[in-house]
């Protein structure tokens, strides 16, 4: 054991001093993209095909989110207790109306945070900046809005005791990009209880939200299950276990 040890340090030092960032530094991403894309594989092998979901269809349509909205809402009895909505990812405020108009409860508050101003890197085909909007402008008092990256503006919502630990939360993760979802799971964790809801809006994306709630849940020992999904899971949602 100890000899293997020393062979694979030695072989490792001999990699790192031959810097094989300068001849395959191109690799990474792939590579990495790569990686997930099998770990994704893996994972939607395992899947219950049972659960609400429409897996395999060859074409993506977006407002069959709102019927994996309904199931929850419907599955779950959401308009009977109060619960919060805590969405990252606004925009324009498409699914964070939604919500606000299909729960009728009065207790239950809606928090949405996004920076307004646009993705605050690069994503995909998508520049840095892109989706940018203003903020929604909503009649319902349970809403709150907060610009600004997740960041700036999360620990201070923490801090002022706004997240209530005491209810249940439905959390939509619709950060679109690693660095955002990685930092609000791992944010929220502490506050994360059994039967609370995890909801991701582009799960199947390998390098970016697939990648930060695999990461999580083994990092964190978060038992998630399934729920339902649409368009092959590129939406995806999840009770805590």
């Amino acid at each position: 054991m100890k000899l293997k040890i020393k062979a694979n340090a030695y072989l490792k030092g001999l990699i790192i001093v031959s810097k094989p960032h300068l001849w395959l530094g191109w690799a990474e991403k792939h590579a990495r993209f790569f990686a997930n894309t099998i770990s994704l594989s893996r994972w939607v092998d395992a899947q219950d095909k049972a659960v609400f979901n429409d897996y395999y269809t060859s074409k993506r349509d977006n407002t069959k989110r709102e019927h994996l909205y309904q199931h929850i809402v419907d599955s779950y009895e959401l308009n009977k207790s109060p619960f919060q909505y805590l969405e990252f990812g606004v925009s324009e405020g498409h699914s964070f109306r939604w919500w606000l108009s299909h729960i009728d409860n009065k207790e239950t508050t809606f928090h949405g945070f996004d920076t307004f101003e646009g993705l605050p890197e690069d994503w995909g085909f998508f520049s840095k900046g892109a989706m940018s909007s203003s903020i929604p402008q909503v009649e319902d008092t349970r809403a709150t809005f907060y610009k600004g990256l997740f960041q700036d503006t999360l620990y201070p919502f923490i801090k002022r005791g706004d997240l209530k630990t005491e209810c249940r939360k439905v959390i939509h993760m619709d950060a679109d990009i690693f660095s955002a979802t990685i930092f609000t799971l791992t944010t929220l964790a502490p506050y994360i209880n059994k039967g609370d809801i995890i909801l991701f809006d582009e799960f199947n994306v390998p390098n970016h939200e697939y990648s930060a709630y695999k990461i999580f849940t083994e990092s964190f020992y978060v038992k998630l299950r399934t729920i339902g999904s649409v368009n092959n899971y590129y939406q995806t949602a999840f009770i805590v276990e």
